[in-house]
């Protein structure tokens, strides 16, 4: 029988004294309302493409239980194993962007999927985990060896990883990376001016991509000037929001869902807030918050340089997205094809939006960086 009390050596014991269990619970609780929210808004969708009104169900709670997993084991790794294991995934998920330009399947008119072993996986999503670890690590070693070019490196494997996303094409994936090594670099000490410069090169850049990728000189035009007919998604997402005004509709009991293509992916938060009002809204708000919170707390407290980059590039990338799905349901910005982490259906951002729960949370663990070493 295990010892859990706070003396015990076994690991699982060390583990449930130190875990951050606020971020734990959040972040499970996110998950749960995940799969409620899938339960209500997926059927319309089966039907439409003549499948079970559950097959999306069933696929989801699959990669549920492999998140759940996924979170608990990578909490309870230690620092080393967490950097070796990114810097080995980033070398795979490189090759595999690379296959998924020459041998993925388009929708939409982009080219970010590719079928492997019988699922359907966009490398892109677990390229971000993968990504921050890896910059943190160069950009804390370029710290403490005057030798190492580690700010060098990590800029350029920064701009091989966008210049495959820009191939694919993912607008919005190369900006919510972007953002997030920007604020990785203004920690390792980059002078503001570089910052500055960073940021008009990036407005610059999506200037170019309007003019460049017409889906998203369409997402664009369809934000400032569309109509009834260019921009259906979001008038009804809008109008599912009023539907569902203060307590909603009720569980199941949203009509204007059925109408939404993707109200299952892009526009759950609008199947939330027809059926359950602006107080469920609200609570998805706080439980991202709360992490986003917890992880840049955390990091404020950190003098270990590496754990401090990537808990805050970890927590740019979760509160980004976040905002991204949100604000693109409620018309704030353009839409984009990105998921809300843990709500949205679909595997590859379930489990790359576990990958980042379970990496914080060995980050965050009590007294875990005292106990790192130099690979």
């Amino acid at each position: 029988m295990v010892n859990f009390s706070r003396h015990s050596h076994s690991a699982l014991a060390k583990w449930l004294w130190t875990v951050d269990k606020v971020i734990l619970v959040a972040s499970f609780i996110l998950i749960a309302l995940g799969v409620i929210l899938d339960v209500t808004a997926s059927p319309a969708v089966a039907r439409k493409i003549n499948v079970d009104d559950y097959w999306f169900v069933r696929k989801q709670l699959f990669y549920v239980g492999a998140s759940i997993i996924t979170i608990f084991l990578l909490s309870l790794c230690h620092l080393k194993i967490i950097r070796r294991m990114s810097i080995v995934g980033f070398v795979l998920l490189m090759g595999l962007m690379v296959l998924t330009l020459v041998f993925g399947f388009e929708i939409k008119g982009a080219r970010r999927w590719i079928n492997l072993f019988g699922f359907s996986i966009q490398a892109s999503e677990f390229m971000k985990p993968v990504f921050i670890i890896v910059t943190a690590w160069l950009l804390d070693c370029g710290k403490k060896y005057d030798y190492f070019p580690g700010m060098r490196i990590a800029c350029c494997l920064f701009g091989i990883v966008i210049g495959l996303l820009v191939l694919q094409p993912d607008i919005g994936m190369s900006a919510l990376i972007s953002v997030v090594f920007a604020s990785q670099l203004f920690l390792a000490g980059l002078p503001i001016f570089i910052v500055i410069i960073l940021g008009i090169m990036f407005l610059i850049g999506l200037v170019v991509a309007y003019f460049t990728y017409p889906h998203f000189h369409a997402r664009v035009d369809q934000y400032l000037y569309g109509s009834d007919e260019t921009s259906y998604q979001i008038n009804r997402a809008m109008e599912a929001f009023q539907h569902g005004n203060l307590v909603g509709q009720g569980p199941g009991e949203g009509t204007v869902k059925l109408l939404i293509p993707d109200a299952h992916t892009d526009f759950i938060f609008a199947v939330a807030g027809e059926e359950y009002g602006v107080w469920m809204c609200l609570i998805i708000i706080i439980l991202f918050a709360v992490i986003i919170f917890r992880a840049l707390k955390s990091s404020l407290k950190e003098t270990n340089l590496f754990v401090m980059y990537a808990e805050v590039g970890l927590a740019v990338s979760l509160g980004l997205q976040a905002f991204v799905n949100m604000a693109s349901s409620l018309h704030i910005i353009p839409t984009k094809g990105m998921t809300l982490p843990f709500i949205s259906y679909g595997g590859s951002s379930l489990l790359a939006s576990a990958m980042e729960i379970g990496i914080l949370l060995a980050l965050t663990r009590q007294n875990v960086a005292s106990e790192d070493k130099d690979m």
